[in-house]
């Protein structure tokens, strides 16, 4: 698999740049937690019945944290 143009040693692809930003967020809010315990701050729709619901909420947040470091304008 190859990488595309060369990067220098810092740089960072947006991809892990968002994953990095979904845990902190996710971590940070309990965004999308399965369990009903009262969490501080933000919890998405509400926390999610089953494992799935789980999964789905933490991808709809990466979507999210990658469009959000994309939209650099």
């Amino acid at each position: 698999m190859e990488e595309g143009p060369a990067l220098h040693a810092g740089a960072r692809r947006n991809e892990d740049i968002a994953l990095d930003l979904m845990k902190f967020v996710a971590m940070t809010t309990g965004y999308g937690r399965t369990s009903g315990g009262g969490g501080v701050g933000f919890q998405g729709s509400g926390p999610a019945a089953k494992p799935e619901d789980y999964a789905a909420h933490l991808l709809e947040l990466y979507g999210k944290c990658l469009s959000a470091v994309g939209g650099k304008k």
